[in-house]
């Protein structure tokens, strides 16, 4: 089987280079937090507006709030200003962020619209000067996140990737799609295999692992350092753990059994309750409690009830409600 050592970004050391993504609406502190106590060695932020930080608007401050247990985490920022995104690192460093990563890779149309995220890389003289203002502006290690390309005609990781090393970016991690796929398709690590031919810093594959199979398959393809995971940590925040398991040559953790995952998803809503307040965090617990349910029997009806809910008492109530039965049938499966 493939394996992985540990990785070195300047003073920072990955044991274990499992790399949670950065995820909008998901990555937020209380799931970094959960994700972090399972033993996983580098989490990402949510992408961060570079504008928008630089305001300290209320919602910025709370996507970048650090905690100890996080240590090291990385903050990613997006913008299309080099001055901006310079001024957004030295404040996120001054707050204790040990990497900034840099965004090239969102496909979302507001921000590509804007001229960030993958839309920099149809514009490769302009992103060297974000990249390069970025990495003067900091003493900390910068990181770059991109896709192979715009589309399908102009797949210029590799040739963006020799820039962003001579600019002084100390590790590369491409989604294997082009911006113009967004999440359609399936992610080429064959392709990323050929972004890490082209350089000498660490390559991470992102994009399609949602399995044991997954991993092992994209580090074989693209022959990278380690790998991010994004979407498939959706109501498994212990998969990264898992895999890091895997690739230590122990075996992998078992799935964690019901009255174990439903004490998991209670502390997970508190903590977005108590970290949002209980009307946010109640709208933004939703979605994670889709994730959790799903494949369970009924769940479509509790994820129907959840989306009506609007205190944290009921969202406890119908976790008993929907787990006891659950529980009881498994109870009664091990006593057979």
């Amino acid at each position: 089987m493939t394996s992985l050592t540990p990785l070195q970004i300047g003073p920072v050391t990955i044991p274990i280079p499992i790399i949670l993504a950065p995820m909008s609406g998901v990555t937020d502190l209380p799931f970094r937090r959960l994700v972090k106590k399972y033993g996983v060695d580098l989490v990402i932020s949510e992408m961060i507006a570079s504008e928008a930080m630089i305001r300290e608007t209320k919602r910025s401050m709370k996507m970048t709030t650090s905690c100890a247990e996080e240590f090291p985490m990385a903050v990613q920022l997006a913008g299309c200003d080099p001055n901006v995104m310079a001024e957004a690192a030295k404040l996120n460093v001054d707050r204790g962020a040990v990497i900034i990563d840099i965004n090239m890779g969102c496909p979302v149309k507001k921000v590509v619209n804007g001229y960030a995220g993958s839309a920099l890389m149809k514009d490769e003289l302009h992103a060297a000067k974000i990249l390069e203002a970025t990495v003067r502006a900091v003493d900390v290690p910068v990181t770059l996140k991109m896709r192979t390309g715009w589309d399908a005609e102009h797949r210029n990781a590799p040739h963006l990737a020799k820039i962003a090393q001579e600019c002084g970016i100390q590790m590369i991690t491409i989604h294997g799609r082009t911006r113009a796929q967004l999440y359609n398709g399936v992610a080429d690590c064959a392709f990323i295999g050929e972004v890490k031919k082209a350089i000498n810093i660490p390559v991470i594959a992102n994009g399609d692992i949602r399995t044991f199979e997954d991993a092992k398959k994209a580090l074989h393809l693209s022959n990278a350092d380690g790998l991010m995971i994004g979407r498939g940590t959706y109501g498994r925040p212990w998969f990264l753990a898992q895999l890091q398991s895997l690739f230590k040559g122990d075996p992998a953790p078992a799935e964690p059994q019901l009255g174990q995952k439903l004490a998991l998803i209670q502390e997970h809503v508190g903590e977005m309750v108590a970290h949002y307040g209980e009307i946010t965090g109640i709208r933004m617990a939703r979605k994670h409690l889709g994730w959790y349910s799903k494949g369970l029997p009924q769940s479509t009806d509790f994820r129907v009830a959840i989306n009506r809910t609007q205190t944290f008492k009921q969202i406890q109530d119908l976790l008993e409600k929907f787990f006891s039965p659950l529980l009881h049938n498994e109870s009664t499966r091990n006593l057979s």
